[in-house]
């Protein structure tokens, strides 16, 4: 039986806290309880736990182990099935370089499809179609073999499909101006400078978490990208050599930097957590995104209309407005390759470059004035 309960505690420094608490018993009829900061949460993980100890499938986060662990077994049975020592190989440097920098520290007990498929759209974004599909690939392999093994419940990323060719992907969804500009009149004071820097700049979100206000040059107006945090908020160089740009800023996102330099000092990164280190990606998205998009009407119960990651294709589009070529489109947008941005892009792009004159106009509709060129 799985009974929910409400658990209220002060901290510390005196701040008073509350969780909700599921209790159940699991397959072998041990107590297990696990905590969740909201009451949704709680009643989902609780009739999901409850159909999965019924059907003796449950695996408790105690049982279970980390994305990176379930990779070391997956390789290490490869080995002993006698696979080639090049095939072997193979399977280690995916893991290494491709899944564990991305995914390695979470527990596949808490894994989520949602989680996956966002996973696979950052390899999109930063590998080569081929890579991802690899990596994908791979990944369900070594939880097919966590699950072989009781360590978890079910294969959340068998299905997950990686699109091969770019007529065969879907157009990204490019936010509405309307949308945008309901962002900033949304967002507050220390909030709005970030805004109008993921739209103007396209940087990922990762590379938002790492951006030290050394990087941001308000004299020159641009901004250069340099480090990144991966999703647990460790600081590392970018994802690859495209990844290091220099990416010119309007005059109003400027304007709005000065102002919030002034505010926090400039000092240390631009958007620090509590403690003054790199957000995780979960705490950026659950504390800072969702709120921001409630107060701008833009979430309803389903979640956000568009992730923030759609920011970054707002950007494109303005460029592409603009009449930026191919190469330095690229090079801001950090693809490896030019025709990374094609797959990506190429339904935006003309046959013949667009004036100037429509970016400027698109820069109207989103801050409220024209942009210097």
């Amino acid at each position: 039986m799985m009974a929910i309960r409400k658990r209220a505690w002060v901290a510390p420094d005196g701040t008073a806290k509350q969780a909700w608490l599921v209790d159940y018993r699991d397959i072998a009829g041990k107590r297990r309880s696990r905590q969740f900061t909201r009451k949704k949460d709680a009643e989902t993980f609780a009739l999901t736990a409850a159909t999965q100890v019924r059907d003796g499938t449950h695996t408790h986060d105690r049982d279970s182990i980390d994305v990176a662990a379930a990779a070391d077994l997956w390789i290490a049975k490869s080995e002993r099935e006698g696979r080639e020592r090049s095939t072997v190989k193979s399977y280690r440097e995916l893991a290494r370089l491709h899944i564990v920098p991305l995914i390695g520290g979470l527990r596949l007990s808490r894994l989520t499809r949602p989680q996956v498929e966002s996973f696979r759209d950052q390899l999109l974004d930063t590998r080569s179609k081929a890579m991802a599909g690899k990596a994908v690939r791979s990944l369900s392999m070594i939880i097919s073999e966590a699950q072989r093994r009781g360590l978890v419940a079910q294969n959340v990323a068998q299905g997950v499909k990686v699109v091969r060719a770019s007529r065969d992907r879907e157009p990204v969804v490019v936010p509405a101006a309307t949308e945008l500009r309901a962002l900033l009149q949304a967002a507050r004071d220390e909030e709005r400078p970030i805004v109008g820097l993921l739209i103007s700049s396209g940087m990922r979100s990762s590379e938002l978490r790492g951006l030290d206000w050394s990087a941001i040059d308000l004299k020159a107006a641009t901004v250069t990208i340099t480090q990144r945090a991966d999703a647990w908020g460790v600081i590392g160089p970018p994802k690859s050599r495209a990844g290091r740009r220099t990416i010119p800023l309007p005059p109003e996102v400027v304007k709005e930097l000065k102002a919030h330099k002034l505010r926090t000092g400039g000092k240390g990164l631009l958007l620090p957590s509590a403690t003054g280190g790199p957000l995780r990606r979960e705490n950026l998205l659950r504390r800072w995104w969702a709120p921001l998009c409630a107060r701008a009407r833009l979430s309803d119960a389903q979640g956000t209309r568009f992730g923030m990651h759609a920011l970054r294709h707002a950007a494109a589009s303005n460029w592409i407005s603009a009449g930026v070529d191919l190469k330095r489109l690229q090079s801001w947008l950090g693809h490896a390759s030019a025709q990374m941005t094609l797959d990506t892009y190429g339904h935006l792009m003309a046959d013949d470059k667009r004036d100037t004159a429509l970016a400027h106009a698109a820069s109207r509709g989103i801050f409220g004035s024209a942009s210097a060129t």
